[in-house]
């Protein structure tokens, strides 16, 4: 899992970081920088995606695809891996999110069938 990680993170020049976290907040794999706490990011990554299907469910949007939030120094994007985890990945400001996206998409794929 973490050569994945590393992989896309090599292949996508706007993603700085990436994790996979368990659906309960914890990690399963991750390659993040120094002084990022993992433990920190997964339970806050569990969390939004938890939040994030309770809104898609309530306000009748359908299953959960992804989130993301969008800061003045970059983005956090979090995408389902299977039933029981979640990728999050760090990416830059400029980041083109099309190919993020689409990046996230076929390592989530791969790392489901890891999982």
């Amino acid at each position: 899992m973490l050569e994945e990680l590393r992989s896309l993170r090599r292949n996508s020049p706007d993603i700085e970081a990436s994790a996979i976290v368990s659906a309960d907040g914890l990690t399963i794999a991750s390659d993040l920088p120094t002084g990022v706490e993992e433990d920190r990011v997964s339970a806050m990554s569990a969390a939004m995606l938890s939040l994030g299907e309770r809104i898609a469910s309530e306000l009748g949007r359908g299953a959960l695809d992804q989130v993301y939030i969008r800061g003045d120094k970059g983005y956090v994007i979090l995408t389902s891996v299977g039933e029981e985890a979640v990728l999050t990945v760090l990416a830059r400001q400029e980041a083109k999110l099309g190919l993020v996206f689409l990046d996230m998409r076929r390592a989530a794929e791969s790392l489901a069938k890891i999982i």
